[in-house]
């Protein structure tokens, strides 16, 4: 039971942890104040390297990890660039990443809570994705 879910919660990082780097690289490109860019760009920086120990585990379990879910990806691409068609504003990019931010924290919440038996190496990983998507969310609360 715990390397199952173990495995589980891993996937389900690492599937988040992809998300959060394709969400991050979508708006970096609109991103008009340096500061934003630069707390945007240093929160992937940290995705990255949680992805790389997420990925190093699930290779000792011999699992090649999951993708973000198809829906979930492509309506977030939608949601994001719809809005910023209308409205390319550091504020709008914050707006769009506070709500990712904020459905991230959910839903590895929620991960952490069904997968229970996980080893706690990768429970850590969790929390600290956690705590990173909860650190953004504050740090650009002054551009919304």
């Amino acid at each position: 039971m715990i390397e199952q879910d173990t495995v589980k919660l891993l996937r389900e990082c690492a599937a988040g942890v992809k998300m959060g780097i394709a969400s991050i690289q979508e708006v970096l490109g609109y991103t008009h104040a340096e500061e934003l860019k630069r707390r945007l760009a240093d929160c992937m920086s940290e995705h990255e390297a949680l992805k790389g120990e997420a990925e190093k585990l699930l290779d000792r379990y011999h699992d090649n990890g999951k993708e973000p879910k198809a829906m979930a990806k492509g309506m977030s691409w939608i949601k994001t660039n719809a809005k910023l068609a209308v409205d390319d504003s550091d504020a709008a990019i914050a707006d769009l990443m506070t709500d990712g931010c904020n459905m991230g924290v959910k839903s590895l919440n929620r991960y952490l809570n069904q997968y229970k038996a996980a080893d706690e190496v990768s429970k850590d990983i969790a929390k600290r994705l956690i705590n990173l998507e909860e650190k953004l969310a504050v740090d650009i609360r002054s551009f919304l």
